[in-house]
């Protein structure tokens, strides 16, 4: 367990105890829309990405989860019994605890776990009011340059191996207009594009 996150010897046994390691390969879903929680993750190494999947397959990114982070999500849907809103993906090889649903509301018995919970939520939620504003309010090419920051952030490098298609699916767009704005962004001297792959410039 990183020891940075919770220093409650209570907290770090119970851990011990019940909570499960469990290793994802790169570019595996851990986690899909409808599908019962059994658990809430905690990252220990590598990043997850959240997106916002609706019926019809359509998809929107909404941020990543990082060391030492977890999903407001799940832990909305254990504390509220529902099924999973959000697919997770392993952005690289990630390493996560997995908290069983069962502990989510015992464990706000240790004020550690009640702030890292609170902390959660006010951070997602910030992370979540940026998307909309981006969404609502920002042209597309402001909602890819921050979409491409992100993953070239979560990747630690300049370099983003990804299709335009894979970028107009997570922002729930279409290619041709994918294309054009990065085509526009390379002439504009922000970034670089290659096959499957963008490199980033600033």
């Amino acid at each position: 367990m990183n020891k940075t996150v919770f220093t409650d010897p209570q907290i770090l046994d119970e851990i011990k105890r019940f909570a499960k390691v469990k290793s994802i390969k790169r570019d595996t879903v851990l986690m899909t829309p409808g599908e019962e929680v059994y658990f809430v993750p905690i990252v220990q190494h590598g990043v997850l990405r959240i997106v916002r999947q609706n019926d019809e397959g359509d998809e929107i990114f909404l941020y990543h989860l990082y060391p030492g982070q977890t999903c407001a999500m799940a832990i909305n849907c254990c504390q509220a019994h529902k099924k999973s809103m959000i697919k997770a993906i392993a952005e690289e090889d990630t390493e996560i605890l997995q908290i069983p649903v069962n502990l989510v509301e015992d464990w706000f018995k240790y004020p550690e776990w009640k702030a890292f919970v609170n902390s959660t939520y006010s951070n997602r939620f910030a992370e979540l009011i940026e998307v909309i504003d981006l969404i609502a309010f920002s042209n597309m090419d402001k909602q890819v340059m921050h979409y491409l920051q992100e993953r070239a952030r979560a990747a630690n490098t300049k370099a983003i191996y990804i299709t335009h298609q894979q970028i107009a699916d997570e922002l729930h767009t279409h290619r041709e207009a994918i294309s054009r704005l990065l085509r526009t962004m390379e002439q504009k001297g922000i970034l670089k594009l290659g096959r499957n792959v963008i490199e980033m410039l600033h």
